[in-house]
């Protein structure tokens, strides 16, 4: 069972393709106090066809969710080194982060881990400055996500 809209999303602290540790609470408060809304997208494994076309797309259009008012979080239960390779291989400018160990724990807690791959399934939540989730999307492992809703779902929180 997923996140509930409505919910206090659940904090974390994982570590992006550069070892650098990353805060969900950190994007919250007023915008004019730096707060941000925040996209977080889960994907299973870095490489893969359908993750390397959805994160590719999501690059070609980074300054849609990376932004003053947003920012744009990609995570999967691949290592920092995996993702710094993978990032670095496509061009990402966002951070991808890295839900290794505890293998999985923040899929998880975000009801998106899928005990059988061992991997996260396509979970999306668009979080607001509060840290309240605001939208969501679930899609299996092996079905792409439309963007465009994430983008039509930050526009709806301005």
């Amino acid at each position: 069972m997923t996140v509930d809209i409505g919910a206090t999303a659940p904090d974390f602290k994982l570590v992006d393709q550069h070892g650098t540790p990353v805060r969900l609470s950190s994007f919250r408060g007023p915008r004019e106090a730096g707060g941000r809304n925040v996209v977080l997208v889960f994907y299973p494994w870095s490489f893969s066809s359908v993750c390397t076309g959805e994160l590719s797309v999501l690059q070609d259009d980074v300054g849609s969710f990376v932004n003053d008012r947003s920012t744009l979080l990609a995570v999967s239960v691949d290592s920092k080194f995996t993702q710094r390779a993978f990032a670095d291989r496509r061009g990402l400018s966002f951070p991808v982060l890295t839900d290794f160990w505890p293998h999985g724990e923040v899929a998880r807690r975000y009801g998106v881990f899928d005990h059988d791959a061992g991997a996260a399934l396509r979970g999306t939540f668009v979080i607001d400055r509060d840290g309240v989730v605001r939208w969501s999307l679930l899609r299996g492992i092996g079905e792409a996500r439309d963007p465009g809703a994430y983008k039509k779902a930050l526009e709806n929180l301005d």
